[in-house]
Parts: C-alpha cells; sequence; structure tokens
C-alpha cells in the first residue's frame, strides 16, 4: 500500500509492507523537501500493544494491558514489549518496535510506552499532547497501565533532498528471536527485499487462482466495503428500516452471523459470471485472511428442473472455497439460499445485515462496484441547498444533559 501527500514544500509517501517470510510489517515515510530551504522534520510512531487474542482483549481490556510489559534497547533503536503468561501453558509472544534512519538523523532516539502520557489528560489519538503540545517522549518503560509503542526520530532535510525513515512492527516466540528480527530490520536493504518478496507472492497467489492485477484490485475494493460498511452498496433504507428478526432468521439457513456477509442474488443461468467471480474474490480474501461468508440467494422460481440450483451447487463444489482449511481461526463459508424457503422477515434480515448485497440483474461485479465509486463521489459533491431568502426565526431545541458530547451527540442516562 502506497499513501502519498504534499503539505507545501515537503512531499510524503508512506509505504506499508507485511513480510512473507517473518512476521513483521513495514511502514517506511519518505520525507523530500521541495523547497529552497533546510528544514528539520520530527517523524512519530505509535501503536498500541494487546498480544493476546481479540476476544480476551475486548472482554477485559484494562486488565489485559497490566499484564504486558516494556523494555527498550537503544542500541537496536527498538522498543520491546511481551505479556507475562497467566498460565504455565501459555506461549509467551514478544513485540519488537523498530526505527531506522536512512539519511541525516539529529538528536538522540525519543521512545514512549505510556499510552496516558503520550496522549496527555482528556486527548484523543488525534490531538495527542507528545504531538501537538511538542513535548519530548517520556522514554518510560516497564509495566505501565495502558501500553503503547511509539519512537521518535528527528531528520534534517537539505533542499531536493529525501529522507527515509522505517518503523518495524516485529512479533516472535522469544525475546532473543525479538532481538534477531530488530537487528535484521535495522538493514535498510531489508526494506527492498521485504517489499520484493511481497510482490512475487502476490504473483503466485494471483496466478495460482487465476485472477489478474485488476481483478485482484477489485476484489480489495469490495473488501473495504466488508470491513467498513458503506451504503452504496447496501439495501435501501426502507429494507433497513423494516427489518424486525435477530440472529435467528440467519441461522435457520445455517448461518451463524459472526463474520460479515456478502450477498449476491441470481435469478437466471446466464448470469452465474457474477457468482464465479465472487467465489474468487471468497478466495482470495481467505487467502488474505479476511473471514467473510458469501451468501448466494437463489431467486428463480421453484420447478421440476432446478438447473440454477444444480448450476450453482456445482460452481460451489468445484471451486477452491469449498477446499480444506488449515487452521482453527475463523476462515467463512459459502452458502447457497433458495429464495422460496426464505420468509419474507428472513429475507429482509439477510439483506439487511449484508455488508455488500449484489444482484445478477445489476451487471458485472465491477459495473456495480464503479456505480457505488460514482454515487459516493455525488454524495461528496452535492450542492449545499441556498440559505432561505426570508431570515429564519431561530427556535430553541432542548438540549438534554449528555455524557460524553462531542458536539454532535452523547450518552443519556435513560
Amino acid at each position: 500500500m502506497e499513501i502519498v501527500r504534499r503539505d507545501r514544500a515537503i512531499g510524503t509517501t508512506l509505504q506499508v509492507i507485511v513480510s512473507p517470510e517473518d512476521d513483521a510489517e513495514v511502514r517506511r515515510v519518505s520525507l523530500t523537501n521541495f523547497g529552497s530551504k533546510s528544514r528539520e522534520v520530527e517523524l512519530t510512531s505509535y501503536a498500541e500493544v494487546v498480544l493476546a487474542p481479540p476476544a480476551a482483549d475486548a472482554a477485559h481490556p484494562a486488565f489485559s494491558n497490566l499484564s504486558v510489559e516494556t523494555e527498550c534497547v537503544p542500541e537496536l533503536d527498538t522498543l520491546l514489549a511481551t505479556r507475562r503468561p497467566r498460565s504455565r501453558g501459555e506461549a509467551k509472544v514478544w513485540l519488537a518496535h523498530v526505527a531506522v534512519v536512512e539519511g541525516d538523523a539529529v538528536g538522540e532516539l525519543q521512545w514512549e510506552t505510556d499510552r496516558a502520557r503520550f496522549l496527555g489528560r482528556g486527548r484523543g489519538i488525534r490531538t495527542p499532547a507528545a504531538v501537538i503540545d511538542g513535548q519530548p517522549l517520556s522514554n518510560t518503560v516497564g509495566a505501565v497501565l495502558d501500553p503503547i509503542v511509539s519512537l521518535r526520530r528527528r531528520v534534517r532535510l537539505p533542499p531536493g533532498d529525501t529522507v527515509r525513515v522505517a518503523f518495524s512492527t516485529l512479533v516472535a516466540p522469544s525475546r532473543a528471536e525479538a532481538l534477531g528480527l530488530a537487528e535484521k530490520y535495522r538493514d535498510t536493504a531489508t526494506f527492498d527485499r521485504a517489499a520484493t518478496l511481497a510482490w512475487t507472492q502476490a504473483q503466485v497467489q494471483q496466478h495460482h487462482l487465476g485472477i489478474g492485477p485488476d481483478e485482484a484490485h477489485l476484489f480489495q475494493g469490495l473488501a473495504s466495503r466488508v470491513l467498513y460498511s458503506d451504503r452504496a452498496l447496501r439495501p435501501s433504507a426502507d429494507v433497513l428500516t423494516r427489518h424486525t428478526g435477530g440472529p435467528d432468521a440467519l441461522w435457520a439457513h445455517g448461518i451463524s452471523g459472526d463474520l460479515p456477509i456478502v450477498l449476491v442474488q441470481i435469478d437466471e443461468p446466464k448470469d452465474v459470471g457474477i457468482v464465479r467471480q465472487l467465489l474468487r474474490a471468497h478466495e482470495y480474501w481467505r487467502m488474505k485472511q479476511l473471514a467473510v461468508d458469501l451468501v448466494i440467494l437463489n431467486e428463480r422460481a421453484p420447478s421440476y428442473v432446478q438447473d440454477l440450483q444444480a448450476l450453482l451447487e456445482t460452481l460451489v463444489r468445484t471451486s477452491q472455497s469449498a477446499g480444506p482449511h488449515d487452521g482453527h481461526e475463523p476462515h467463512g463459508n459459502v452458502y447457497i439460499v433458495r429464495a422460496d424457503r426464505v420468509t419474507a422477515p428472513q429475507r429482509d434480515v439477510l439483506l439487511a445485515v449484508a455488508r455488500a448485497a449484489l444482484s445478477g440483474r445489476r451487471g458485472t461485479l465491477a459495473e456495480q462496484m464503479t456505480r457505488a465509486q460514482r454515487r459516493d463521489a455525488a454524495q461528496v459533491a452535492r450542492p449545499r441547498w441556498p440559505a432561505p431568502t426570508k431570515p429564519a426565526q431561530d427556535v430553541a431545541i432542548p438540549q438534554p444533559d449528555l455524557e460524553l458530547f462531542n458536539g454532535l451527540g452523547g450518552f443519556a442516562e435513560d
């Protein structure tokens, strides 16, 4: 992934790479000075430390944080974090966070592992005191109440020059292995190696699934709608407000409802192309560790000749999504649901919970994604209504007492 922006004379490029050979993620920031004066820029990383399964962290986040200990290894520009095991059989996990400068560094490495010190009282992640107020990091380590890993480097940017800073986050089963990975990722050539290996692995995966770069990009675009629900591919507001059923409406068809759902409606055999494509997308997401349930809703009227149902079952049975899956983590399934066996309330629930509701009648997957993107752009660019010609009379709207009011809303006692 690559994100590019420019702030006056400073151009910034952020490249994010997940290493195929190590449990490592590298984020390299490239700064280019397009101005005529030399500049000094501080770069500060920030990540909250969990080192536990998501369910355990969600159940007791404050208690879970108390078991994390941090330390700094300045000679390797590295922060270490580990979780004290709660039982003898629990495996220990170590995290290493490394910063490496490719250019002219100014001053010494600074670090922070206490989230409260970094953010400041009453501050959020968008306005941390350690950055907004220009405060130096406290170089705190140990057993803190709310652990983070944050490293800061200051670099000098001569006119027309480019400086790169790579922040790597690594995970290993022991302290020695974590330090070994930290030393490896302090080498500036490691990023290029990881990028080359990641590109090669992506080519092999795409060849294995029989997809090209354009289709992979399309699947990634749809995955963003799965991760961050967007109304452009969701059903109408009438369906969303009408449905009154609960998860039992999904259970009746063997669907747990624990995973995000992509729904495709089809009623003609000639439109099965989108089903084939979504089956490839499902396997692509599974390969990328994104667990999604794909629900195929067969809208064809029942008859003695169940040609469409037989065709759909054959497509699913012969697709790679139906293959065996190694491991115990959620990986998503494919469900074929006959519309004649779905009640109206169950249908509303299926449509309402789907992160993306697609239809064989509305064209290919690419066409439906393009229309959704156009609707998004139209909503952003929609002009405001002109002000009324007559001055409107101010009407006092009663404002209830709300906790954590953020300017838009908050929490009321009832």
